[in-house]
């Protein structure tokens, strides 16, 4: 699958997310390495803690369904959902992510109006808690 295959379905994806409060609309397309991608979207709450980002909504269906080996992300997300610059992953996604993935193989396509930026895992979270830092 190409990047360019997976930046047009994480926007696909934004067209189910659910966004009453903001207006924030975000998909994401998680690729695993058997060539499965997974879609997700954010999913807000008027309590607003409950609210889950469209990354963690594609990790949790692709680990719910047995898959453990991602290759890439992309991300994808605007007001009312209009592209208009990048939306980087939240803190607390970069950190499933790291759950997951190896942070200098594991890449995170975040698309633009006209293309997308590619970057490692790593680059996004350089100094990542992971289980290696619980032996």
């Amino acid at each position: 699958m190409t990047d360019e295959t997976l930046c047009q379905l994480a926007m696909k994806a934004m067209e189910t997310a659910y966004v009453p409060y903001s207006g924030y609309k975000v998909g994401a397309a998680l690729l695993c390495e058997n060539g499965k991608v997974y879609l997700g979207c954010n999913i807000e709450n008027a309590a607003f803690t409950p609210t889950v980002c469209g990354e963690r909504t594609a990790f949790f269906k692709a680990i719910s369904e047995g898959e453990k080996n991602f290759v890439s992300i992309a991300v994808a997300g605007g007001k009312d959902g209009v592209v208009e610059d990048v939306f980087p992953p939240c803190g607390v996604c970069r950190q499933v992510i790291a759950e997951f993935c190896n942070p200098d193989t594991f890449t995170i396509l975040m698309v633009k109006p006209n293309g997308y930026e590619k970057h490692t895992l790593r680059e996004l979270l350089p100094f990542g808690f992971d289980k290696n830092r619980l032996k």
